[in-house]
């Protein structure tokens, strides 16, 4: 199947109902509708990283909060240089042009994690307590994103990410300050994020384009030991489900149409004392991280779905394989429910995009994390610009092969090339790490592809051990020069590579591999020794006869514990 062949099959698999629902979206019982009554699942991705940084997406993990790493690099380059950075990176990160290529892909909405801070003023620096100050620039720059959202016929939903305050201890994802009251503790944060709340539904509540407002990301707080626990012990979670009340009725005061969500204590996922539907268009959000992706990991939600006769939402997501990425949608969409998955882009190698942030800022984060010297305030700031500029969709490595599992291969699992190949009279080339695309078991095989630590109580360890290409279980790693090779090919895996022959021939297969134990690796019916030493070795399997069209072939490791694979090269004859 040639790759075009692939997206074309694609298109055919997505539903009439999703690729081309129109107008308001509502909750129908315990389905999500458009203005027609046709079911929608929503297929999205989370702006993260765009108005609220998380330390993990800029390799800064240790430092965890965005005013802490705004801080670090004040402290780098200044106030004013610092201003200078996040103004690029907001103006670059997110595009119409990332919009565009979303809707190329399929996608049908976005979720917009909001920082309150992009539109009003903490409370402690309000000229006035008690009154709001509203940053018109915040508000400008969501217009702009729903106008590329409606252009392209994709539904937006407002995500208020980081609440007045933060919504739990959970510090880095709503950039919390812990020296400060949370919006647990807080009666004026609480105030203001109603307030907030109203002016955007007061602003948006004519755009049917505007999908649905995601209250609160992630409540995680427990009420009995503040500043502690997450919430998951909860039982009541009263001051959540107050807060969200509260909000929905502000909302009403201004705007009847839009859909709003709820979420629970836990990471939005503890729904213990949620008291009865307070809303007849409110949808339930439940998000879902390294666990198992069985009937059991969400027949918690579908039962609290048809107890509640409201939808449920797969809000948020991601972090981890593709194998696991294709097995939660197709165990959501196949009971009805729609996803959102985060992020679209950050610096790393699972997600749709990828973000380069060039030499110069790992100088910075070796700094921060207290890993090496203090880069000179020049040669910092030029590589915070760098990294903000490389943050536009014109300038992100794409990843085909975290869409294809995300968009395809929930839905049909036939392998598919990588990139499309033909066989000729002329030598063909293959890099090793461009096995086909495709499900496990069907594209390659690999002693682990996905990360179920939260299940299995383990560690978050990678599937990919080089963390770098693809986000397959196959084992990538690069050489000085940055060129990827598969690396940690041992005994029972393997990848397939498939190609066009133009016609039917005799080729002469030469792989190049190393290993510095020894070992052997198979094509086909041909078993090949890879000597023992550090070097890359060029080893000639027998000549292999070819059919006229579509072929593959299969490179497997038979006995090998540290086996390497550059490529492949077949030559005529």
């Amino acid at each position: 199947m040639k790759f075009g062949s692939v997206s074309l099959a694609l298109a055919a698999l997505l539903s009439a109902t999703t690729a081309h629902a129109e107008g308001w979206l509502r909750a129908e019982g315990t389905k999500i509708v458009d203005d027609s009554g046709e079911p929608v699942i929503l297929r999205g991705m989370g702006l993260g990283g765009w108005m609220l940084q998380e330390g993990y997406m800029l390799k800064l993990g240790e430092l965890g909060q965005q005013h802490v790493i705004r801080a670090k690099l004040v402290e780098l380059v200044g106030e004013q240089r610092t201003a200078e950075f996040y103004r690029a990176w907001l103006d670059n990160h997110t595009t119409e042009a990332d919009i565009e290529q979303m809707a190329k892909w399929g996608f049908n909405s976005v979720r917009l994690p909001i920082h309150f801070d992009q539109l009003t003023l903490p409370a402690d620096k309000e000229p006035k307590r008690g009154q709001d100050t509203w940053l018109e620039e915040g508000f400008q720059r969501i217009d702009r994103l729903l106008e590329w959202c409606r252009k392209n016929r994709i539904y937006l939903i407002l995500d208020l990410h980081a609440a007045p305050g933060g919504q739990g201890n959970d510090l880095a994802i709503s950039d919390r300050d812990p020296a400060k009251p949370s919006l647990w503790e807080s009666a004026e944060n609480q105030r203001k994020t109603v307030a907030l709340w109203k002016k955007l539904a007061a602003r948006y509540r004519d755009e049917p384009w505007i999908g649905a407002y995601d209250m609160i990301n992630e409540p995680n707080w427990s009420f009995a030991t503040p500043g502690k626990g997450n919430g998951c012990d909860e039982t009541e979670s009263k001051g959540v489900w107050d807060l969200q009340q509260r909000i929905t009725g502000a909302i009403r005061e201004v705007d009847s149409k839009h859909m709003v969500i709820v979420e629970g204590n836990c990471w939005g996922n503890n729904y213990k004392g949620l008291p009865p539907a307070w809303d007849a268009n409110l949808a339930i959000s439940f998000h879902k991280y390294w666990n198992r992706n069985d009937p059991a990991s969400v027949s918690a939600i579908e039962e609290l779905r048809d107890r509640y006769n409201r939808p449920v939402w797969h809000g948020e997501s991601g972090e981890n394989s593709n194998a696991w990425f294709r097995d939660a949608i197709a165990l959501v969409e196949g009971d009805g429910i729609g996803w959102a998955f985060w992020p679209l882009k950050k610096i790393g190698f699972n997600q749709p995009l990828e973000i380069d942030p060039g030499p110069g800022w790992a100088k910075i984060v070796a700094w921060a994390t207290g890993k090496g010297p203090k880069p000179g305030a020049d040669e910092a700031y030029a590589a915070m610009m760098q990294l903000a500029e490389n943050s536009r969709f014109d300038r992100n490595i794409p990843k085909p092969d975290v869409i294809d599992a995300m968009m395809r291969q929930p839905h049909d699992s036939a392998p598919g090339p990588f990139a499309a190949r033909q066989l000729g009279t002329a030598p063909l080339t293959i890099r090793a790490v461009d096995y086909d695309l495709g499900t496990a078991g069907v594209a390659y095989s690999d002693t682990a592809d996905a990360n179920y630590h939260v299940a299995t109580g383990g560690e978050r360890t990678p599937w990919n051990n080089g963390t770098t290409y693809r986000n397959d279980g196959v084992d990538i790693a690069r050489e000085a020069d940055g060129a990827p090779y598969v690396s940690d090919f041992v005994t029972g895996e393997w990848m397939r590579y498939s190609f066009d022959a133009a016609q039917a021939g005799r080729w002469t297969v030469t792989i190049r591999a190393r290993s510095a134990k020894g070992g052997r690796l198979a094509l086909g019916d041909d078993q090949i020794a890879v000597p023992a030493g550090a070097g890359w070795q060029e080893l000639r399997v027998s000549a292999l006869a070819l059919p006229a069209g579509a072929s593959a072939l299969t490179l497997r490791a038979v006995d090998c514990g540290d086996c390497e694979v550059a490529g492949l090269a077949l030559t005529p004859g």
